[in-house]
Protein backbone atom coordinates (compact mmCIF):
# COMPACT_ATOMS: atom_id res chain seq x y z
CA UNK A 1 0.00 0.00 0.00
CA UNK A 2 0.82 3.14 -1.08
CA UNK A 3 1.88 5.86 2.08
CA UNK A 4 0.12 8.66 0.24
CA UNK A 5 -3.44 8.13 -1.66
CA UNK A 6 -6.35 10.37 -2.71
CA UNK A 7 -9.88 8.98 -3.01
CA UNK A 8 -12.83 10.53 -3.77
CA UNK A 9 -14.98 10.20 -0.86
CA UNK A 10 -16.58 11.81 1.93
CA UNK A 11 -14.09 12.51 4.51
CA UNK A 12 -16.54 11.58 7.59
CA UNK A 13 -17.02 8.00 6.87
CA UNK A 14 -13.45 7.80 7.28
CA UNK A 15 -11.81 4.65 9.52
CA UNK A 16 -8.15 6.23 10.19
CA UNK A 17 -6.97 7.37 13.23
CA UNK A 18 -7.48 11.54 12.34
CA UNK A 19 -9.99 13.52 9.50
CA UNK A 20 -8.08 17.13 9.48
CA UNK A 21 -11.07 19.51 9.13
CA UNK A 22 -10.55 23.01 7.01
CA UNK A 23 -11.88 24.99 9.42
CA UNK A 24 -12.61 28.57 10.42
CA UNK A 25 -11.28 30.53 12.75
CA UNK A 26 -13.84 29.92 15.47
CA UNK A 27 -13.39 26.39 14.79
CA UNK A 28 -17.21 25.96 15.43
CA UNK A 29 -18.80 25.03 12.60
CA UNK A 30 -19.84 26.28 8.73
CA UNK A 31 -19.84 25.11 5.82
CA UNK A 32 -18.85 22.72 3.34
CA UNK A 33 -16.49 20.14 4.70
CA UNK A 34 -16.28 21.87 8.42
CA UNK A 35 -20.02 21.38 8.03
CA UNK A 36 -20.06 18.04 6.94
CA UNK A 37 -17.67 17.00 10.25
CA UNK A 38 -19.77 19.11 12.72
CA UNK A 39 -22.76 17.04 11.83
CA UNK A 40 -21.35 13.69 11.44
CA UNK A 41 -19.75 13.83 15.31
CA UNK A 42 -22.30 15.23 16.80
CA UNK A 43 -22.55 18.11 19.50
CA UNK A 44 -19.84 17.00 21.22
CA UNK A 45 -17.38 18.41 18.70
CA UNK A 46 -18.86 21.68 18.60
CA UNK A 47 -18.64 22.21 22.77
CA UNK A 48 -14.75 20.97 23.14
CA UNK A 49 -14.00 23.26 20.31
CA UNK A 50 -15.91 26.33 22.37
CA UNK A 51 -13.38 25.37 25.08
CA UNK A 52 -10.25 25.99 22.97
CA UNK A 53 -11.15 29.46 21.86
CA UNK A 54 -10.57 29.24 17.80
CA UNK A 55 -7.34 28.84 16.14
CA UNK A 56 -5.44 31.39 13.85
CA UNK A 57 -5.32 31.06 10.20
CA UNK A 58 -2.17 28.27 9.57
CA UNK A 59 -2.50 26.41 12.71
CA UNK A 60 -4.02 23.40 13.80
CA UNK A 61 -5.73 22.58 17.02
CA UNK A 62 -7.14 18.40 17.93
CA UNK A 63 -10.12 17.15 19.69
CA UNK A 64 -11.54 13.87 19.66
CA UNK A 65 -14.07 12.43 17.06
CA UNK A 66 -16.65 11.66 18.70
CA UNK A 67 -19.19 9.81 16.14
CA UNK A 68 -17.14 9.81 13.58
CA UNK A 69 -15.29 6.71 12.54
CA UNK A 70 -11.63 8.74 12.83
CA UNK A 71 -10.92 8.78 17.03
CA UNK A 72 -9.98 12.25 15.93
CA UNK A 73 -10.23 15.58 14.25
CA UNK A 74 -7.24 18.10 13.91
CA UNK A 75 -9.06 21.29 12.88
CA UNK A 76 -6.67 23.78 10.75
CA UNK A 77 -7.47 27.32 9.09
CA UNK A 78 -6.27 27.72 5.42
CA UNK A 79 -6.25 31.44 4.03
CA UNK A 80 -8.75 33.12 2.38
CA UNK A 81 -7.18 32.96 -1.35
CA UNK A 82 -6.34 36.89 -2.63
CA UNK A 83 -4.79 36.49 -5.13
CA UNK A 84 -1.98 34.93 -4.01
CA UNK A 85 0.34 38.08 -2.93
CA UNK A 86 -0.69 37.73 0.88
CA UNK A 87 1.56 34.58 1.95
CA UNK A 88 -1.48 32.35 1.07
CA UNK A 89 1.10 29.68 0.16
CA UNK A 90 3.28 29.70 2.80
CA UNK A 91 -0.23 29.64 4.97
CA UNK A 92 -1.48 26.92 3.67
CA UNK A 93 1.93 24.83 3.69
CA UNK A 94 2.03 26.14 7.63
CA UNK A 95 -1.52 24.09 7.62
CA UNK A 96 0.08 21.17 6.78
CA UNK A 97 3.03 21.54 8.90
CA UNK A 98 0.83 21.87 12.41
CA UNK A 99 -1.70 19.15 11.22
CA UNK A 100 1.69 16.76 11.08
CA UNK A 101 3.25 18.36 14.05
CA UNK A 102 0.08 16.95 16.27
CA UNK A 103 0.08 13.84 14.38
CA UNK A 104 3.73 13.17 15.17
CA UNK A 105 2.85 14.26 19.28
CA UNK A 106 -0.38 12.37 19.03
CA UNK A 107 1.83 9.29 17.52
CA UNK A 108 -1.23 8.97 15.14
CA UNK A 109 -0.68 7.10 12.13
CA UNK A 110 -2.79 7.28 9.73
CA UNK A 111 -4.53 10.76 8.13
CA UNK A 112 -7.13 12.20 6.05
CA UNK A 113 -7.03 15.83 4.50
CA UNK A 114 -10.04 17.22 2.78
CA UNK A 115 -8.44 19.96 -0.19
CA UNK A 116 -7.89 22.85 2.15
CA UNK A 117 -8.34 26.09 1.51
CA UNK A 118 -10.00 25.21 -2.08
CA UNK A 119 -13.51 25.52 -1.40
CA UNK A 120 -15.22 28.28 -0.27
CA UNK A 121 -11.79 29.87 0.26
CA UNK A 122 -10.92 29.94 -2.99
CA UNK A 123 -7.26 28.53 -3.40
CA UNK A 124 -6.69 27.05 -7.17
CA UNK A 125 -7.11 23.52 -6.42
CA UNK A 126 -3.58 22.79 -8.54
CA UNK A 127 -1.60 25.00 -6.60
CA UNK A 128 -3.08 23.69 -3.60
CA UNK A 129 -2.87 20.18 -4.13
CA UNK A 130 0.93 20.74 -5.01
CA UNK A 131 1.76 22.52 -1.65
CA UNK A 132 -0.55 19.71 0.03
CA UNK A 133 1.43 16.61 -1.99
CA UNK A 134 5.13 18.68 -0.98
CA UNK A 135 4.68 18.78 2.33
CA UNK A 136 3.38 15.62 2.83
CA UNK A 137 6.64 14.09 0.65
CA UNK A 138 8.64 16.38 3.42
CA UNK A 139 7.10 15.01 6.23
CA UNK A 140 7.33 10.86 5.21
CA UNK A 141 10.58 10.74 4.24
CA UNK A 142 11.25 11.90 7.78
CA UNK A 143 8.89 9.98 9.90
CA UNK A 144 8.11 6.07 9.38
CA UNK A 145 5.60 5.99 12.02
CA UNK A 146 2.99 7.45 9.89
CA UNK A 147 1.78 4.87 7.86
CA UNK A 148 -1.05 6.41 5.26
CA UNK A 149 -1.99 9.86 4.20
CA UNK A 150 -4.95 10.16 2.34
CA UNK A 151 -6.32 12.90 0.53
CA UNK A 152 -10.47 12.82 0.75
CA UNK A 153 -11.81 14.98 -2.46
CA UNK A 154 -15.04 15.55 -3.14
CA UNK A 155 -15.04 15.76 -6.56
CA UNK A 156 -13.64 14.03 -10.05
CA UNK A 157 -11.27 17.10 -11.08
CA UNK A 158 -9.55 17.25 -7.38
CA UNK A 159 -9.30 13.87 -7.48
CA UNK A 160 -7.56 13.91 -10.86
CA UNK A 161 -5.33 16.81 -9.83
CA UNK A 162 -3.94 14.76 -6.88
CA UNK A 163 -3.50 11.71 -8.38
CA UNK A 164 -1.11 13.06 -11.07
CA UNK A 165 0.98 14.64 -8.08
CA UNK A 166 0.99 11.69 -6.02
CA UNK A 167 2.27 9.69 -9.40
CA UNK A 168 4.75 12.29 -10.41
CA UNK A 169 6.15 12.66 -7.24
CA UNK A 170 6.90 8.78 -6.92
CA UNK A 171 7.81 8.80 -10.32
CA UNK A 172 10.33 11.56 -10.34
Amino acid sequence: MKRIQCEQVDITTLDVDVIVNAANSSLLGGGGVDGAIHRAAGPGLVEECRTIGGCPTGEARITSGYNLLARHVIHTVGPIWSGGNQQEAELLAACYTSCFQLIEHYRLQTIAFPAISTGIYGFPKEQAAGIAVEETKKVLSANDSITMVLFATFDADTTQIYRQLIADSIDG
